[in-house]
Order: C-alpha cells, then structure tokens, then sequence
C-alpha cells in the first residue's frame, strides 16, 4: 500500500492475518459505521459490496442496521450510522462482510448519541441496549388500529392533555385506564420498572383485546405499531408513530442504569417526547423532586388519595432500652403470629447475622484493625471487614472473650427471633434468593423481599429509622417511596391491610406524609433543603471513581464553573449549576486507559 494511502480500519493488533484486496472508494455506495469494540467509540467508513446490491441487501440495508465488519484482523459487529457517505480523501475503504440485521432507527441513533453526551458514556453502549437480542431481517404486517369503546375517566384525558404532567397516583390505583386513554392517541411507549409490571400489564390488556409489544423479546412486533411495554431498556424501543410516552413509578431507582453511560429512563422518556412533539406522563404514588421540578402536577381529591394508602400503625420506641430490647417489641408479638390469607412480611434492610457487636466482657466494640469500621457477623458467625472482606475468627482483640452482644442485628439473626417468637416457620429472602420461594405465613428480609409478592396481608418494617437516618441526602425520598411501595401490597384502608412502622422518630415528616396520605407534606420542606444545600433538583453532580479516577481528575483540572469535592474513599464529586454545564465539562476531557466510572446523577451520596 503507498505510504500516503491510510486504510482508517487498521490498529495496532498483534493477531494478524493477511487483508483482503481494497477496494477503490469509486465503486460505490459508502457507509459510515460504529463499531461494538470496547474502547472505541467513533465511527468508520465502508464499502457495500456490488453483489449486496444486486441481491437485495443493498435495498435491506438502512441507517441503523446492524452489520460485520473488518476491523483490524478481526470482524466485528457494528451499526450503520449514516448513508451515502462522502469519505475523505487517501483512504483505501474496505467492504462490510455481513448484514447482520435490523437496529435501532435515525432517531434513536441520535437519541443515543445525546444519552452517551449527557451521561459521558460511549455511544455502542447505547445502541446495544437499544438493539433487539437476536436478528431480525424482516418486520411483521404493521398492526391495524385498536378501537377502544369504553369511555376514559377525566383524570386519565386530563392528564394527557399537557407535554409534561406528572401524575401523583395513590398507591393502590390502577394505571390502566391511563394507558387505555392514551392508546385511543395512537402508538404508545410505557416504561415501567420491573419485569413483573410488564407482564401484568401486558395481561390485563390482552384480555382487552389490545396488542401490546413486550420488550426486549417482542422488538419486531414494536417497530410496527401499538403499544410497547418494557423495562428501562424500553425506552429506546423502536415505536412506529410515537403519540404518546407514560413512565410508571418514575421514581423507582430501578429505571436508571447501573452501567455507564448511567442514563435514567425517566429523563430519557422526557426527552423523546420533547423531540417527538407527544406528550409524557410521569407516574407516581411518591413523585421525585426531578420529576416535579421537570413537570406539572396532577394529583387526585385529596380523600381519595387519603383512603389509597393503607392503615399505618407507629410503634414508638423511644422509651425502651435498645440494648435490653432488641428488635422485636413486645406490640410486635401478636402482630406476627396472626394468621392471614395473604403473608405477613417483616423487613430489615441489613444482611448477614450482625452489624454491630460488642465484647461482653470489656465491652469493646468488634473493629476491623486496618479500617477501624464494625465487622460483620456473617452466617457461618465469622467476623468480616465490609471494606476489604478480609475474615478473622470470632475472638475479641482486647480481652480474648469469645462471647458478644448483638447490638445492630441482620436479617439472618432476626429471622432465628421471630421464628422463636411467633413459633412457626419463618422464610429469609435477600436479593440474591433465587427461584421459586416456599409458601409460608411469615417471610423476612432485606427491602428486595417486597419484590416476590403481589399482596400482603401486613408489612412490618423493623428498623425505619436505618431508612429516614441513612448518609443519603436522598434518604426521605426514598424512605417515602419505600413504605409506598409495601402500600401497594397491603392495599386500602377498607380493605383490612396494615403498615407497621417500628421507630424512635414517630413525627418525622416521612411517616406524616404517609399516615396522612399527602406526599406534599414531605416534598414542599425537601424541596426548601435541597434548594438551601444546592443540592439535586437545582445542581448537577457526577462521582467519579476507579483506579484512573486520579487520572482524570488531574485532567479536568479545576474548572470555574464546577465545584469539586474529594477525593474521599478513592473517589470524587463534581458539582454544576446544571446538567448541560456538567456533560460539556466532562466531555472535554479524554478518557483515561484503564478502569474509570463516571456516575452522572448518583442516588447513593
């Protein structure tokens, strides 16, 4: 090849092998595409070879298609970005070898490439959330027009009347007149946060006699009409003519992506919607301070939403003894050893036996001695140090004791007490319980047990108070959403379901909220905080970690317009005015070589 003549597909790589004969750039159709390879994240040029335009995969193949190409010594997948491309001059161009299948569409490339700017991500993560998981060569017969008779309550059209609303939905009501009324709109996106929603969802409206699209399996049957429901994923789902887009539970942390780019379904959703010029209803028993900043505010006559919420009993413990005492109280008792057609659920978000021991001989508290933090007693009652995982036998360092107190149980040792206590069988479920769970009457464990049920005769929340005193300045939020979520499962107030609370902090505004059923009465003071920290809604922050972190940030340097803090526990916080300023000052720096995270929009600081 002349040395003034590039070939842009060749690196560096160490596995070679001889290259096809190039092409001349005069033969014609050119396409630029992006190829799946990690560290790479920009766009190549290709030839299509004449024999796909006299086959007919010249005609098949579109922006967005998904494609092998010859990259370095290798083929790779990638994705076809732009047609009837003008390449630069001196570059030999190779051909693409394979049409792999359909892809995501002009819109949502471009949709991608602003999530991969707004979050600092690469661009192929994107595309490959947005792709179907096999290959798909053609689409079914577009699917005709769903008549729907029954007449939409007021509050469903109201709500689709605005570009932005954001619909405050008592715990217990239905969605599905919602999504009725906005599929009389035409074809519409529902994005919602758990597998097990979805399928619900897709259920009722069957029965219907409405077409639904589940993602990710059913990518085809979306890109030719109706609706489409899926997870967070979903929101990139192809939609033929998009008319309306409905996130339920928008402030579930499960819409937002742990990967980078760490896009949040629900700003996606918001953006697509903008862009598409339709409509975009946020849902929520407990709607998010984003979510409120974002839109309008719907919300139901306040009785309503007052008889949605169940029956929340306070334990207030502030005049026991914590030590004498333990967890369990003596008003939890016939509590837990009723017996009800629908199971009892005690939640404890903390695994493993303990989380906090004490010598009961010199009194001394178990400490890692390279971190000073509190060991864990796990399962096979070894102590564990959180940060390092490192183990050592069950041995007090000061005094040589072998005995201890339990002063912060977790969720295996509680299930031992309540087990002795309500005498009778008691099933422990974490996030990582997997497969069918047993039936039983009384069930504990971490905030994931209240994911395995549909109902719940009473949920039992041990230690609120680990919840609303969480280091997260988005604790209250959460807390909220939380004992709105075990509201659901529980139902009404008429219908015989219970909310127990145990804490030291009965007034708090959290449980007030709750009790009173009006959110408003914790969002309006948060709102005043956050404002008065400039913290989230009316900031930006991004957490920057990893072993390049220190890298990056010695890049970044000091921007006026960012406020930075850290380093602390290896990692950094950046702080902006807004988002827009946020992904601009971070775009302007390359990203390192090694590993780096970089979490736009953190839940956990």
């Amino acid at each position: 090849m002349p040395g003034n003549v590039s070939d842009q597909s060749q690196l560096p790589f160490e596995d070679t092998e001889p290259q096809p004969e190039f092409k001349p750039r005069e033969l014609g159709r050119v396409v630029r595409v992006l190829p799946d390879v990690g560290g790479i994240d920009r766009p190549f040029d290709y030839l299509v070879p004449q024999e796909w335009e006299n086959d007919g995969r010249g005609d098949a193949l579109e922006v967005g298609s998904r494609v092998r190409i010859p990259f370095g010594a290798r083929r790779v997948a990638g994705w076809v970005v732009e047609d009837q491309v003008n390449p630069p001059e001196g570059v030999n161009l190779r051909e693409l070898t394979k049409l792999s299948g359909k892809g995501p569409s002009l819109e949502i490339i471009e949709m991608s490439h602003w999530a991969s700017y707004r979050w600092y991500g690469r661009v192929s993560a994107v595309l490959k959330t947005a792709s179907p998981t096999r290959n798909i060569n053609r689409l079914p017969a577009t699917r005709s027009g769903v008549q729907i008779n029954a007449v939409s309550p007021s509050w469903a059209i109201k709500a689709l009347e605005k570009p932005r609303r954001v619909l405050r939905m008592p715990p217990s009501e239905d969605p599905l007149p919602l999504i009725k009324a906005a599929v009389k709109m035409g074809d519409t996106l529902v994005v919602v946060p758990s597998i097990e929603m979805s399928k619900e969802l897709s259920q009722n409206l069957d029965k219907l006699g409405i077409p639904v699209a589940l993602l990710p399996d059913q990518w085809a049957e979306a890109a030719v009409g109706g609706i489409v429901i899926g997870t967070r994923s979903a929101v990139f789902a192809p939609v033929r003519k998009l008319a309306a887009v409905i996130v339920l539970d928008e402030h579930d942390e499960s819409l937002k992506e742990e990967r980078m780019p760490t896009w949040h379904a629900r700003e996606v959703a918001a953006e697509r919607a903008d862009r598409a010029g339709v409509p975009c209803v946020l849902v929520s028993p407990t709607p998010s301070l984003e979510a409120l900043q974002w839109g309008e505010l719907q919300t139901f006559p306040k009785i309503d939403e007052y008889k949605s919420w169940p029956e929340i009993k306070v334990i207030d413990r502030r005049s026991e003894d914590p030590i004498r005492t333990g967890l369990l109280s003596d008003a939890l008792v016939p509590l837990i050893r009723e017996n009800n057609a629908e199971p009892t659920i005690c939640v404890l978000n903390r695994k493993g036996r303990s989380r906090l021991l004490a010598c009961t001989h010199c009194g001394e508290l178990v400490r890692c001695d390279s971190h000073q933090t509190p060991l864990i007693q796990d399962e096979e009652e070894i102590f564990t140090c959180p940060i390092d995982g490192e183990r050592r036998p069950q041995v007090c360092n000061f005094c040589g004791s072998t005995k201890f107190k339990n002063l912060r149980a977790g969720v295996s040792r509680v299930r031992e007490e309540i087990e002795a206590l309500a005498r009778q069988p008691v099933i422990e479920i974490t996030s990582e319980t997997e497969g069918d769970i047993p039936e039983c009457n009384l069930y504990v464990g971490t905030t994931a047990v209240l994911n395995r049920f549909p109902k719940a005769s009473q949920v039992i929340f041990l230690d609120f108070d680990q919840e609303i005193l969480a280091q997260k300045f988005r604790a209250n939020e959460q807390s909220l959403a939380l004992l709105a979520h075990a509201a659901r499962l529980v139902g009404k107030k008429e219908n015989g379901g219970k909310l127990i609370v145990q804490t030291r902090q009965p007034d708090h505004e959290v449980l007030r909220a709750a009790i009173e059923g009006d959110p408003d009465l914790l969002s309006s003071s948060e709102l005043q905080r956050r404002k008065l920290l400039n913290l989230p809604p009316f900031t930006a922050l991004a957490k920057i970690s990893g072993p390049s972190a220190p890298i990056f940030m010695k890049a970044l340097g000091k921007p006026k317009e960012a406020e930075i803090m850290g380093p602390k526990n290896g990692s950094w916080l950046i702080k902006t005015s807004r988002s827009e300023e946020l992904a601009r000052i971070l775009s302007q720096v390359e990203r390192p070589s090694g590993r780096l995270r970089i979490e736009v929009d953190p839940y956990d600081v």
